[in-house]
């Protein structure tokens, strides 16, 4: 018999290497695949629709500018009242968005005409938000700094990641074939264009020019990246560049709308490089602050004012015990310690506060004793409150109980005539085991009257009928 178990071939163990290869390989392979077609974008991109749709958005003039003049209008009267919900309804309605994607695309494509109209289209869009919120503001009753104006006067870097998703966002929304309106109104909000507006505005109204170009910051950086966004999905994208007859003229364009370009993507990274930075260094000054804190120094004042990343500076006032110069050195030393290179720490403290102190003191121990007096006060109240209460249940019980005589004997008199006096009493009696009490009527009766047994006998049915009262005896004047 022959033996056929010797006849398979033998894995050898490169064979079998590259069999675990092309099996890691073909899943890669089914990976990559799937990563690529769950995040692409390009298969259903509406090039043609969505050039058309952003340019009929550019725009200013007619309803546009009074949809945008009514809701900086919205927008102004929410931050006034620090109303989010406000602000945001003011956001959805709002059109700013149109010229800003204008330039993007613009740039993009090398329309210089679009480009032109975006600008000047832009540029009547903060006027008119400019306007509008500062004749707002210059009414005094709408002059308080609330929360919701105070956050919009500094830009932050965080201001910028969420201009760069937003403006990807809205595009990729914009670019589909079915618009998603719920990703534009997202956008809309998250962004948040209008708010910085409205703040400059007031900041004119005002005349404090710190919140006036600070809000003005805020919202060209808000600008300048949503349209480089734009700008970056057009080219990702290939929209198709605008050609012109004159080569010349082409080559032209294209070196403008490049050079465009360049320069706003050289600022974009110079101020998102500058934001860092003092994004960074607010950030270390207030873990320096914490730890100085945290070391048993009381700090009066800790506004972000005293944290000058311009002068590099940091100031901060201090009460209590004084610090000696060589406690201020040490902490002038540990600076590098939190990234603080080059800057100044500037620590102001009074020659003598024991006053302050003693002042303190005095006031805590008044707000205490004020509390006790108080808590006590408290107590007092609730007991009275108790009695009160008791008081009225007895009353209560009491005006239960009491029967209406007055009305009860006119009743009698009518219902029986030949009732010539009668009159009421409680009648308490024992039997040495309880005690029991007895509404007891007294009658007298007229001595025409024949049979005044069966009268005493309906005038007792009709008194406990009427008064509801089953412990009832009525008796006759002998």
């Amino acid at each position: 018999m022959e033996d056929t178990t010797n006849n398979k071939p033998l894995k050898t163990p490169n064979s079998s290497n590259e069999t675990v290869n092309n099996e890691l390989g073909s899943i890669g392979e089914s990976l990559k695949q799937f990563l690529l077609k769950t995040l692409s974008i390009k298969h259903d991109t509406d090039i043609k629709e969505t050039i058309e749709d952003i340019k009929g958005n550019i725009s200013m003039q007619g309803h546009t500018a009074w949809i945008l003049i009514f809701s900086i209008t919205i927008a102004s009267i929410g931050l006034n009242l620090s109303s989010t919900a406000v602000v945001i309804g003011a956001m959805l309605i709002s059109p700013l968005m149109g010229p800003i994607l204008g330039i993007g695309l613009s740039i993009g494509i090398n329309d210089i005409d679009t480009l032109k109209r975006s600008l000047i289209n832009l540029c009547v869009m903060i006027g008119l938000s400019l306007t509008t919120s500062f004749t707002f503001f210059l009414i005094p009753l709408f002059r308080e700094e609330t929360p919701e104006l105070l956050a919009r006067t500094a830009p932050d870097v965080r201001d910028v990641f969420i201009a760069i998703a937003g403006g990807l966002a809205l595009f990729i929304a914009l670019s589909r074939r079915n618009k998603q309106t719920n990703t534009i109104a997202g956008v809309a909000i998250a962004t948040a264009l209008m708010p910085p507006l409205c703040t400059a505005g007031y900041g004119l109204a005002t005349m404090n020019l710190p919140y006036f170009f600070g809000a003005m910051f805020l919202f060209t950086i808000n600008a300048i990246f949503i349209a480089l966004a734009t700008f970056v999905l057009v080219k990702y994208l290939k929209f198709p560049v605008v050609k012109y007859i004159n080569s010349a003229k082409r080559k032209r364009i294209a070196h403008m709308a490049s050079t465009i370009a360049i320069i706003v993507l050289a600022g974009s990274i110079y101020m998102f490089f500058n934001l860092f930075k003092q994004n960074q260094f607010t950030q270390a000054a207030h873990k320096l602050i914490s730890d100085i804190k945290k070391s048993g120094i009381s700090i009066i004042d800790e506004s972000d004012q005293n944290i000058s990343y311009k002068n590099k500076s940091i100031k901060l006032v201090i009460y209590g015990n004084k610090l000696k110069r060589s406690d201020i050195e040490t902490w002038n030393e540990k600076l590098p310690d939190y990234g603080l290179n080059n800057v100044s720490l500037r620590i102001f403290q009074g020659r003598d506060d024991s006053d302050l102190r003693n002042q303190v003191k005095t006031l805590t121990d008044l707000y205490t004793e004020n509390q006790k007096i108080i808590s006590s006060r408290d107590e007092s109240i609730k007991n009275k409150e108790d009695k009160i209460k008791l008081l009225e249940s007895e009353i209560s019980k009491y005006i239960t109980n009491q029967i209406p005589f007055l009305q009860i004997s006119k009743e009698a008199q009518i219902n029986y005539t030949g009732l010539a006096e009668i009159s009421y009493s409680k009648q308490i009696t024992t039997n040495f085991k309880r005690v029991d009490t007895i509404n007891v009527f007294n009658t007298k009766w007229y001595d025409s009257i024949p049979n005044t047994s069966t009268q005493e006998i309906q005038l007792q049915k009709w008194l406990k009928t009427r008064l509801n009262i089953d412990t009832l005896l009525v008796t006759k004047n002998q």
